[in-house]
């Protein structure tokens, strides 16, 4: 790669890296996974950036190596996972309730596919079209929209449950508490 290359890479990286990351960590639930996608898809970008004519489509040309990347990370890993009933909860370091819609919804967005969670990042998250999230994903617009449709669907469903849980676990813990006081 010629040195202006080199340097105009550099610069990209330096102006983008926090859109990027945000990317990475909307397809990874743990930040340090995303930085760690980030990285190896910046490696895989570099060496072939002389080969992307239209700079512009730099950003575009990276989700898709990052959503490769995680994908391949995926297939790969082991399955020393064990179904539970009911997931653990979520840890939210900040009290806020923004931050705390957040932390739920990473947490809730890990029961879906890994296409399921491309297509809901690329369309909401990033805002891109649905004929943009078909060209980026490899598949018709018909494909996004009823892989988009079963995400959220399913994304619902976790949540009511989740809601319902909550909400018996807090009469439980109410009833108790009267239990208590009577006695």
């Amino acid at each position: 790669m010629a040195h202006g290359e080199v340097l105009e890479f550099e610069e990209y990286v330096r102006t983008r890296q926090d859109a990027l990351l945000r990317s990475a960590r909307r397809l990874v639930p743990d930040p340090v996974d995303a930085q760690d996608l980030l990285q190896t898809a910046l490696v895989r970008t570099y060496g072939r950036w002389d080969g992307i004519a239209d700079k512009r489509l730099a950003d575009a040309y990276l989700r898709r190596v990052m959503i490769n990347t995680r994908t391949e990370w995926w297939r790969a890993r082991k399955l020393e996972e064990v179904p539970t009933e009911q997931l653990p909860d979520a840890s939210v370091e900040d009290s806020t309730e923004q931050h705390a819609d957040r932390a739920l919804l990473m947490d809730i967005m890990k029961v879906l596919a890994p296409k399921q969670r491309s297509v809901v990042v690329l369309r909401h998250w990033e805002q891109m079209s649905t004929e943009e999230t078909a060209a980026a994903l490899g598949m018709s617009a018909g494909t996004v929209k009823s892989t988009l449709h079963r995400a959220l669907a399913r994304l619902r469903e976790e949540l009511e449950s989740r809601d319902y849980e909550e909400r018996g676990a807090r009469a439980l813990g109410a009833s108790e508490e009267r239990e208590r006081c009577a006695a």
